[in-house]
């Protein structure tokens, strides 16, 4: 398994954060409040992996948009850039290339090529693909969650384009399905910034992060929920990033499936 190399500002917490500080969505300040509620007002999931299979298509499609390009990448070393704004991801992964000598000098129109490239070949996969569907309980969990008063949002590294033909192709919407979806180019920055999650919560009416989860399956998922502190920051170890390499994060909750959430919620899906 290779070494995850350092992605954004994702660190341990720190000693304030253990003392369960929270962020208004409001003023942006922090303040000590008391313990979060015992069930959150918002669950904020992550789209590819977390709530949509996959089985490294993604990294797959963003290494061979880098290697058409000329740099060197394999599927590993794009996988530890999951959940990241893509375009992002390939200006960090064509950097890491011409350290090794592999490559040409990064410019925007270059990152802006090679994320053509990447769209086109994600959204034709999503687009016809059997192998494309929701992760096993992804819509009974929205349903349920729902059901009991709980917001339902999606964030994600993907773009509005690629995001609706996902959507499409399973059938979810707003206001259906979900309370609110947020796409990477819709703004200021991708993850492992707040930036996501806080426009999650402004759609969804949502004042408090310590009354809100994030669950997603990647270190910049974990850095997400840490910069917006969530009362709840739940990672999901399967194929995309191990235990090992999500432990050390230090989420709230480490999960082994999607369908494990609801209890690290304090939820029964079955009353």
């Amino acid at each position: 398994m290779p070494t995850l190399p350092e992605v954004g500002a994702i660190e341990a917490p720190d000693a304030e954060e253990s003392r369960g500080w929270h962020r208004s969505v409001t003023n942006g300040a922090y303040d000590e409040r008391m313990a979060k509620p015992a069930h959150p007002l918002l669950v904020v999931f992550d789209m590819a992996g977390t709530t949509v299979h996959d089985n490294s298509d993604v990294a797959r499609c963003l290494a061979d948009a880098l290697r058409t390009a000329g740099y060197y990448c394999d599927d590993a070393l794009a996988n530890t850039r999951m959940g990241m704004a893509k375009p992002v991801a390939i200006a960090e992964l064509a950097a890491l290339s011409l350290e090794r000598g592999v490559g040409r000098a990064v410019t925007p129109s270059l990152v802006s090529e090679i994320h053509r490239d990447f769209l086109h070949a994600i959204n034709e996969h999503y687009r016809t693909h059997p192998s494309v569907r929701a992760a096993e309980g992804a819509a009974e969990i929205f349903a349920a969650l729902r059901h009991r008063g709980i917001k339902v949002a999606l964030d994600t590294g993907f773009s509005r384009p690629t995001v609706d033909i996902i959507l499409a192709r399973l059938g979810w919407s707003v206001p259906a399905t979900l309370d609110a979806v947020v796409t990477s180019d819709e703004v200021p920055h991708g993850r492992p910034a707040a930036d996501l999650f806080l426009e999650a919560m402004r759609r969804c009416g949502v004042t408090d992060s310590r009354q809100c989860a994030h669950v997603g399956d990647t270190p910049s998922d974990i850095g997400e929920g840490r910069a917006a502190a969530v009362g709840w920051n739940i990672a999901i170890a399967g194929p995309s990033h191990t235990r090992e390499q999500l432990d050390p994060l230090r989420p709230t909750h480490l999960v082994s499936a999607l369908t494990a959430v609801p209890a690290a919620l304090g939820l029964s899906l079955h009353t």
